[in-house]
């Protein structure tokens, strides 16, 4: 009974073990990169696009292009700007973003190099976008050297989103209509 019972938890353990490397496999196997080259079209900040592929620079959140930053007492366009500066680190053709997941919009979530650059990172570390995840060193010394939207006062722009998503139609128009405004 014993070497019986042996025989079938040595049984069990390699199959076992033999679905977790076919789980293994398949996982890698799903996740394979997606990588585009060449010269990109920023479209603001932190999205760009090549062809018919749309983009987001994964672990950065970069000023909307509509967004305005204040520097020494006075507005400037930051969201136009950081979407500049994407522009020039994208524009070589030996640019190349990879990335394997998409966000909800279906972009493909990148990281984006330029030789040994780090486009991601760079935009961070100019002050030209916020950390989003995992650039929080880069913030930190654009912070310190107060580059970018560090020189001045700026909403993030995950806050500009939601107060515009809030007051261009979402409960306040919910509102309005409820009271009768419209």
């Amino acid at each position: 009974m014993t070497r019986g019972f042996r025989t079938i938890r040595d049984g069990v353990t390699a199959f076992a073990m033999l679905a977790l490397i076919w789980l293994i496999a398949a996982k890698l196997n799903s996740d394979a990169e997606t990588v585009h080259s060449g010269a990109f079209h920023a479209a603001d900040g932190d999205s760009l696009a090549i062809g018919g592929e749309r983009m987001r620079l994964r672990g950065i959140d970069a000023p909307e292009l509509a967004q305005s930053c204040e520097r020494g007492g006075k507005q400037w366009a930051c969201g136009r700007e950081a979407r500049d500066v994407l522009q020039r680190l994208v524009s070589e053709a030996g640019t190349q973003c990879g990335g394997t997941e998409r966000d909800q919009y279906q972009r493909l979530l990148v990281i984006c190099r330029s030789g040994a650059l780090d486009i991601n990172g760079q935009m961070v570390r100019t002050g030209y976008a916020v950390s989003y995840g995992g650039y929080r060193r880069e913030e930190d010394e654009a912070r310190g050297q107060r580059l970018g939207l560090w020189a001045g006062t700026f909403e993030r722009p995950r806050d500009f989103r939601d107060d515009k998503r809030l007051h261009s139609g979402g409960i306040v128009r919910m509102i309005g209509q409820a009271v009768g405004w419209n």
